[in-house]
């Protein structure tokens, strides 16, 4: 039997007297929590506790306690709640000082909506005659930016009447644009606010945005350039849905108001009505960096192949094809060249790899996840991770996975280091391999292609859960899930199950057949998996015929776009992973099963990837 004096010396029982005081706050004294703290000064689990702490004296209003624990952060901005009690804490103590004016017009001068706690300092300051005209003019263009005509009205409070009057239409414009503005003054302010206004109505009507905007340029004098807000609204919503007239407003754009998203999309809508010309230049319209991405490589050299312009078009293809992404693999597949895929497996001294595994924080991080405390162990793990280099780094995430089960490490802790996207057996680890090929061939799937949707969809972790309440390997939804085990004649036991790997394997490929024999072929289902069969029954109706990789570039929604890519991209990794060997993109795009006709060999190009 433990003694209580061998249990404080175990590495956890820091978080069991965090636990413990955690849950007895309310009744905490300050000298409790400042004992804690001194025992582990700069420790994840006395971060967590101070914070939790700091949140309980604000709640007292313990002012003095509050002063002595709160700590503002070195690299960031403190939150606004924190702030604000900054603020008050200063205020009822005593400080007034010249940084405590600086803060508070710092906290002042934002277009977001404060705290209640920054009603008192607020209120001292407009007292004082600190809230200038300036500075509410200030917070007030600032909302107008944000979209907050609320915090808009509230800035203008102080203001004379005649300037209120025009703040408080300036908020109502935005919140809802109006004909008034037209007898606006003809300044600069009145000439952003409109644009400003406008822009928010774009985003649910561009059509009376676009109206609006031509009586208003003319009434308050915009220039083109003041009215780029509005129209690169007006562009990419209409753009967005492929409707007519998205070429002339995408036109109408200013080239200094294209940004990244613009560009792209003035591609896609060019390749959705299938004008090559018109997607070949908007392509080489793009900055540099941007046009250099294999993908819009990729696609510059299709549509040079398309017009007859065959040694530009492998040109582009070649340096398309020296990325380890989907389209570097589809450009491969057009000149018959080798896969980029060139592991690195670099092998850590037998010092360093012991070094990394007694390091107190990584080794109570690994504990505390097998121990399905995921928040405090990701809390120390962060703690390590601030103070390992590439190589130790390297060495705890491969610890994390054959120690722990925690696969998803190498999705978020790689680091910079140049060749880290090279790490392919730390980035796609293999799990419940047995279950997975079982299921995979009772379905008629390729497991490659299986492994790749559970890298993209949880990253291999059974107790992933999604903000829209997908659960587990493959992130099913339980109303999904419960129909599938109903249409193959599986019990249903309920959401919780979903974390089992065995069950959710057996339901995800039941579905991902599903989809696949409902959308025919494997890039429809991924797509369908991911979005639903609706959004891919309505991008098929629009653009009947296309070739899977247009058809794939030119769906609307990015994060389904993404996530086509990325499992296609992914099942070439695990096809060399359980295989050995890499199936051609292009006819895994067609086929079911992965075919054993056409393989492709891999390389290391001089440059791994762009």
């Amino acid at each position: 039997m433990r003694t209580a004096a061998s249990l404080a010396d175990h590495p956890l029982y820091r978080w069991v007297e965090y636990a413990a005081l955690r849950r007895e706050l309310r009744h905490a004294t300050a000298e409790r929590i400042g004992a804690f703290l001194e025992r582990h000064p700069g420790e994840p689990v006395a971060e967590l506790l101070r914070d939790a702490w700091v949140a309980e004296l604000v709640r007292r209003r313990d002012w003095s306690a509050f002063r002595a624990f709160y700590v503002a952060p070195a690299d960031a901005a403190p939150s606004d709640t924190l702030a604000c009690a900054s603020l008050v804490a200063r205020q009822a103590t005593g400080t007034l000082d010249a940084a405590w004016w600086a803060d508070l017009e710092s906290a002042w001068r934002v277009g977001r909506s404060m705290p209640d706690l920054c009603d008192g300092p607020f209120a001292t300051a407009a007292a004082a005659g600190r809230l200038t005209p300036e500075l509410r003019w200030a917070r007030l263009d600032l909302a107008a930016e944000a979209g907050n005509p609320g915090v808009m009205r509230a800035a203008a409070a102080g203001l004379a009447d005649a300037d209120r009057a025009l703040a408080e239409d300036y908020a109502a414009f935005v919140a809802e644009p109006h004909d008034r503005a037209a007898g606006w003054p003809r300044s600069e302010r009145s000439r952003r606010i409109a644009a400003q206004g406008l822009a928010l109505q774009a985003r649910k009507d561009p059509d009376a945005a676009e109206a609006r905007l031509a009586r208003l340029a003319a009434a308050l004098g915009m220039s083109e350039p003041e009215q780029a807000p509005a129209l690169y609204q007006i562009a990419l919503w209409t753009v967005a849905s492929y409707h007519p007239g998205a070429a002339e407003r995408l036109a109408r754009v200013p080239a200094a108001a294209y940004d990244e998203r613009l560009y792209e999309w003035r591609v896609r809508e060019a390749l959705a009505r299938g004008d090559d010309r018109a997607a070949l230049a908007a392509i080489a319209a793009m900055p540099q960096a941007q046009r250099d991405d294999s993908r819009w490589r990729y696609f510059q050299a299709r549509l040079l192949e398309r017009l007859g312009r065959a040694a530009e078009a492998r040109e582009a293809y070649a340096w398309a094809a020296t990325a380890s992404t989907f389209h570097g693999f589809l450009a491969a597949d057009r000149i018959d060249a080798p896969y980029a895929l060139c592991p690195w497996e670099p092998e850590a001294p037998v010092a360093l790899v012991h070094e990394v595994e007694n390091d107190p924080g990584l080794q109570r991080a690994l504990a505390l996840y097998r121990m399905d405390r995921t928040a405090w162990a990701t809390r120390e793990w962060r703690g390590a991770m601030a103070r390992f280099d590439d190589a130790r780094r390297f060495v705890a995430i491969e610890l994390a996975q054959r120690d722990a089960d925690w696969y998803d490490r190498a999705v978020f802790s790689l680091g910079e280091h140049p060749d880290a996207l090279r790490l392919y057996s730390l980035r796609f680890p293999l799990h419940h391999e047995r279950t997975l090929r079982e299921q995979a061939r009772r379905n008629g799937l390729d497991p490659a292609l299986v492994a790749a949707d559970i890298r993209a969809e949880s990253a291999w972790m059974p107790r992933a859960r999604s903000g829209a309440d997908a659960l587990g390997l493959m992130q099913l939804l339980p109303s999904t899930a419960e129909a599938t085990a109903r249409r193959i004649g599986l019990p249903w036991r309920g959401r919780q199950s979903l974390f089992d790997p065995d069950t959710n394997l057996t339901l995800g490929t039941a579905h991902l057949r599903y989809e696949l024999d409902k959308q025919g072929l494997p890039y429809m289902a991924i797509a369908a998996y991911n979005a639903g069969p609706g959004p891919v029954a309505r991008w098929n109706a629009q653009r009947p015929g296309f070739d899977p990789d247009f058809w794939i570039e030119t769906m609307t929604y990015r994060e389904t776009r993404d996530y086509v890519a990325r499992v296609l991209a992914f099942s070439v990794i695990y096809d060399w992973r359980l295989e050995g060997r890499a199936v051609s993109v292009t006819e895994r795009m067609r086929s079911t099963m992965a075919p054993t006709a056409r393989t492709r060999p891999f390389a290391c190009p001089a440059v791994q990837a762009r």
